[in-house]
């Protein structure tokens, strides 16, 4: 009998991509991040006007960047959702997932996960 779960359409084209910071951390709950959007509008026409990180302490430095917070502010809402998570010997940072068409890492986006990667090692 056939698995009633399997999907019949095949492959799904989303992507996702993870940046990874090498890091072998004592205290693993210290790197859980993610981003709380307030947003503005519906539907297509929503905008984010500002975020808020939750999580532990890194969460806690994160938003006390406000360059960075601006920055993120200024991405779309699938842009803008970000999150950290630690891994076994290193901490993922990484967004929603995207399909073929819109999957693109742009300098903006390249410059705010560098940012945190920044904050991740100064912890």
């Amino acid at each position: 009998m056939q698995d009633s779960t399997i999907s019949h359409w095949g492959t799904q084209d989303r992507l996702q991509a993870h940046f990874i910071v090498k890091l072998d951390a004592t205290h693993p709950a210290d790197y859980v991040a993610r981003t709380i959007l307030n947003t503005e509008g519906h539907f297509g026409a929503k905008k984010v006007k500002s975020i808020v990180w939750d999580g532990g302490l890194l969460a806690e430095v994160l938003n006390k960047d406000t360059g960075l917070n601006e920055l993120i502010s200024k991405q779309s809402i699938n842009d803008a959702t970000i999150f950290v998570d630690p891994a076994v010997k290193e901490i993922r940072i990484y967004g929603k997932w995207k399909n073929s068409h819109d999957f693109e890492i742009t300098k903006d986006l390249y410059a705010i996960y560098n940012k945190i990667a920044e904050h991740v090692k100064k912890i």
